[in-house]
């Protein structure tokens, strides 16, 4: 019996995965632009309510899977060195009000860091120990818990992205981070036109709605990948990589639709030990690799939503994560 890879062997085990299919790619990112912008175009018409609401949740899911190919193309793992490639992503990027510079640096620095018990905050969701709560002020213990509420990550578009990806972040730092303030200039101008030349009605149906769906969707996948019943939290002074990758990310379970749609960040495990894999070779990895077959699971039912919303500090003692006290 194969004795289980770790540390750099496993990751090594990986790299024949990260070759990327050129052709594929373009072909992934032709045809999610193209669904975007025919949901958008569809929505500006003056439609049937109900099939209105169904074009929004398909905009919205849209934006979702282009935002994943965004991701991957910072990643340097979807069409690295287009410049063609990126005249697309860049503005779609300041367009859902995650700048290529500030999402760049906080998301390698969280993959860098991620599920380590000080210092895993940047780019990711904080994680107390049910000491430090304890020992928390009633200010900080406020804080932590707006951070991590349901009601934080259903209006993401404006806490996650309008308001810590690109205002907080540029009054930061305004001279490195100038395209968060780009962004808001962006977004507020495009909403500003769409009112005044368009109507309420254009307004809310294909922009508003589609990227505040959008928004509240990555919100809570990003929160469900890292914080679900098997995460492990490791101290700092015993944090390993792929222990970080394999224990402290989920696999997401979802079916053939919404796989597309999410682009395979279900396979967040995949991802997180090796981020240089092109998001449609994530699936061929896991099935390929033993040590990529038992992660933690989660899906998108009611009752498994519910139970990662339950989960908000790390206990020590009994080494998981838990709910807060009383």
């Amino acid at each position: 019996m194969q004795s289980q890879r770790t540390g750099k062997a496993l990751i090594e085990a990986t790299r024949p995965f990260i070759a990327e299919h050129r052709l594929t790619s373009w072909w992934h990112l032709a045809s999610t632009v193209l669904t975007l912008a025919a949901c958008t175009f569809l929505l500006t018409r003056p439609l049937f309510w109900p099939l209105r609401s169904v074009l929004v949740v398909v905009d919205g899911l849209a934006i979702v899977r282009l935002f994943v190919l965004y991701h991957d193309h910072l990643h340097g793992s979807l069409l690295r060195n287009s410049q063609f490639a990126r005249a697309v992503f860049w503005p779609f990027g300041l367009l859902v009000m995650a700048p290529p510079l500030v999402w760049r640096e906080t998301h390698n620095y969280h993959h860098a860091h991620t599920a380590k018990l000080v210092g895993s905050h940047i780019g990711s969701y904080p994680v107390m120990t049910t000491e430090w709560w304890a020992a928390a002020s009633s200010q900080e213990r406020g804080r932590y818990r707006f951070v991590r509420h349901p009601l934080t990550i259903l209006f993401g578009y404006f806490t996650a992205f309008m308001l810590e990806m690109c205002l907080l972040s540029f009054l930061r730092n305004p001279r490195k981070r100038w395209d968060s303030g780009l962004a808001l200039v962006v977004n507020w101008a495009i909403s500003g036109l769409l009112l005044w030349k368009c109507g309420v009605a254009v307004f809310l149906f294909a922009w508003f709605l589609p990227h505040f769906l959008a928004c509240a969707t990555g919100a809570y996948l990003f929160y469900a990948q890292h914080n679900f019943p098997e995460a492990v939290i490791q101290r700092r002074d015993e944090w390993c990589y792929d222990r970080a990758a394999l224990e402290s990310s989920s696999f997401m379970e979802v079916g053939p639709l919404l796989a597309w749609f999410t682009a395979n960040i279900g396979y967040h495990h995949v991802h997180h030990l090796n981020p240089s894999i092109p998001f449609y070779r994530l699936p061929e990895a896991m099935e390929a690799l033993p040590e990529l077959q038992t992660p933690g699971r989660t899906t998108l039912s009611v009752r498994s939503i519910a139970t990662c919303f339950r989960l908000n500090l790390w206990d020590p003692a009994s080494h998981r994560m838990v709910g807060y006290p009383g």
